[in-house]
């Protein structure tokens, strides 16, 4: 090497994002954006599609819940969460609302109030947190990975899939 050029710099290695988080809008139509971060976070990780059908649902259950029940300020933003940790997939919703939300009974004839019956039912666990510093409050859900996932559904070779 050439006594006056400088050294390469370093390899970067390929890091794949662990944790993700954004703040949006506390409106419905920042719902499917939600949906589309959490999609884009999970295509960027090894085999985050196992997480994409019900880590959707789930995300865009509590965000919309964020924004219907929240009883803070329509200017204040709803963060979003994304985190893989072992083999679930954490999502947190975070929004400046103090209620605590509960998964409540309702009737074949209405049109709302089945979203933390379907989190309540998919997600392997689900809990409320206070946030830090006493603001607000953030809902968690965790997703197992999809039943029967194989890599062969995503084209990938495996070397042995039991059928």
């Amino acid at each position: 090497m050439p006594k006056n050029c400088p050294a390469p710099p370093p390899a970067f290695p390929s890091r794949r994002p662990r944790e993700f988080a954004a703040r949006l809008e506390s409106r419905t139509g920042s719902t499917p954006l939600a949906r589309l971060l959490l999609r884009a976070y999970l295509a960027g990780l090894p085999r985050g599609e196992r997480f994409c059908d019900v880590g959707e649902l789930l995300l865009g259950e509590l965000f919309a819940n964020a924004v219907q029940h929240s009883e803070a300020p329509p200017d204040r933003l709803i963060e979003v969460r994304f985190a893989v940790t072992g083999d679930r997939l954490r999502i947190e919703v975070h929004d400046a609302g103090a209620g605590r939300p509960s998964v409540r009974a309702s009737s074949a004839e209405e049109e709302g109030g089945r979203g933390l019956f379907l989190v309540n039912e998919l997600a392997e666990r689900w809990g409320c947190c206070l946030r830090a510093g006493g603001v607000g409050k953030f809902v968690w859900a965790l997703v197992a990975p999809a039943p029967g996932f194989t890599e062969l559904a995503f084209g990938r070779a495996a070397g042995v899939v039991a059928v």
